[in-house]
C-alpha cells in the first residue's frame, strides 16, 4: 500500500470544505463515488490523499479540527457528506496579510470573514508546523487578490519541502521566476486558478473551439457569473480582480483560432447575491457570422454548486503532485497542469491537455 499524500490547505473556505467531504466521502463510497474525476490516476485514488493541516485567518476555524472548521460560517457550500470524524488535522492561525480585504470585514458575521484574536504564527512557525505534519503538498485556497498571502505560502512551501498546488488566481506556475525557484529546490509547482469540473470556462472555450471548427468567425463574446459565496462578496472589491478577469479571459481567448479585440471580450464576475449560497450562475453569449456574413448568436446558462466544481480539479492536482516528485520532476508541471488550470504555464488544447495529463500520470 502506498503512503497517504499527507496535504495542507492554505485557506479554509467552501473549496476546502468540498475537498475534505470529499476525501471522506471516497473513502466510504471507493468505487461507488460519484462525480470523481480520474477515479485512479497513476495508481492513486481520492481517498489516498490526507489532509494533515489547514491554515486560516477566521475566529470560527482557528484551532479546531478541520473537520469541524469547514463546517463553520462564512462557508455556504452544499454538504454532501457529514461524516468528517477522520479529519482530524488543526486549523492554524495564518497571516493576514491581503487575504482580508476591507470590504470583507465589513459585512454580517455569518457572511463575512471574522479574523481570530489569536497571534498569527510567522513564516518560521508554518514552516514547522508544516515539517511536523510531514506535509509533501501545500494546496492554495485563499481569497482572490491575495498576492501577498499566496507569495509568502509558496516561500513557507519552498523552505518546508512541500510540493505547491496554486488554486487560485495569483500567477505562480505560470510566471517563470516562481517556476525557477520551485526548479532549483527541486519541487514540483502546479497551477494556476482551477479550471472547474464543469464550469463556464470550461464551457465557454469548448463552444468557441466549437465555432471555428465549424468555420463560424466569432466577433464577440461575453461571459457574466453571479454567486453568493464569500469569494464572489471579496470579488466584489474590483481592486482584487485582475488577476482573475486574466486569468478567465486567456483561458477563452486561448481556445479561439483568432483573438478578439479587448473590447469584443469581457468575461469575469460580475455581482454578489447573497441567497445564491455557494451556487453560481454563469450567462454566456457568443456573436459571430456564418456563410456569406449571416448572423447568428448562441446564448446560455449554467448553474453549479461552485466549490465542489473546484474541488474535484484539486483531488487530481493533489495526486498529480505526488507522481511529479516520485518521477523527480521540479518547477512548473506543464503536463499536470494545462488540464486543470484556466492559467497554465503552457496553455493547450482541452483533448490534447487531457491526453498529456493521462501520459504524465502514466495512465495513457
Amino acid at each position: 500500500m502506498r503512503a497517504p499524500i499527507r496535504t495542507a490547505i492554505a485557506g479554509v473556505g467552501n473549496c476546502a470544505s468540498s475537498l475534505v467531504q470529499a476525501i471522506s466521502y471516497c473513502r466510504v463510497q471507493g468505487d461507488a463515488a460519484v462525480g470523481v474525476s480520474f477515479p485512479t490516476l497513476g495508481g492513486y485514488t481520492p481517498q489516498d490523499i490526507e489532509i494533515v493541516a489547514g491554515f486560516d485567518v477566521d475566529s470560527r476555524k482557528v484551532h479546531r479540527r478541520i473537520g469541524e472548521a469547514v463546517m463553520a460560517a462564512p462557508n455556504c457550500t452544499q454538504v454532501f457528506w457529514d461524516k468528517l470524524e477522520d479529519q482530524t488535522a488543526p486549523v492554524h492561525r495564518g497571516p493576514d496579510l491581503d487575504g482580508v480585504s476591507a470590504f470583507m470585514r465589513n459585512q454580517p458575521p455569518e457572511i463575512s470573514f471574522v479574523p481570530s484574536e489569536h497571534p498569527a504564527l510567522s513564516a518560521d512557525q508554518i514552516v514547522d508546523e508544516l515539517k511536523k505534519a510531514e506535509a509533501e503538498v501545500l494546496l492554495i485556497f485563499l481569497p482572490v487578490g491575495s498576492t501577498r498571502a499566496v507569495e509568502f505560502y509558496a516561500e513557507c512551501a519552498l523552505r518546508a519541502g512541500c510540493a505547491l498546488v496554486n488554486g487560485i488566481p495569483v500567477f505562480l506556475a505560470s510566471n517563470p521566476g516562481w517556476a525557477k525557484k520551485f526548479a532549483d529546490a527541486g519541487l514540483p509547482l502546479i497551477g494556476d486558478d482551477f479550471k472547474a469540473q464543469f464550469g463556464a470556462t470550461v464551457v465557454h472555450r469548448t463552444l468557441a473551439h466549437l465555432a471555428d471548427l465549424r468555420g463560424v468567425k466569432v466577433d464577440r463574446t461575453y461571459q457574466l457569473n453571479v454567486g453568493g459565496n464569500t469569494d464572489f462578496m471579496n470579488m466584489m472589491d474590483m481592486d482584487r480582480l485582475v488577476m482573475k478577469r486574466e486569468s478567465k479571459t486567456e483561458a477563452v481567448q486561448t481556445a479561439m483560432d483568432n483573438r478578439l479585440g479587448d473590447s469584443d471580450i469581457r468575461i469575469g464576475p460580475s455581482d454578489y447575491v447573497p441567497w445564491l449560497h455557494d451556487r453560481k450562475v454563469a450567462y454566456i453569449r457568443l456573436e459571430g457570422q456564418l456563410l456569406g456574413g449571416a448572423r447568428t448568436s448562441i446564448e446560455m446558462r449554467l448553474e453549479v454548486e461552485d466549490s465542489p466544481n473546484a474541488a474535484a480539479m484539486a483531488i487530481t492536482a493533489i495526486r498529480c503532485a505526488r507522481i511529479a516528485r516520485e518521477k523527480g520532476m521540479s518547477g512548473a508541471i506543464h503536463d499536470a497542469s494545462a488540464f486543470l488550470f484556466k492559467h497554465p504555464p503552457e496553455q493547450v488544447d482541452d483533448p490534447e491537455a487531457y491526453d498529456r495529463l493521462l501520459a504524465f500520470a502514466g495512465d495513457a
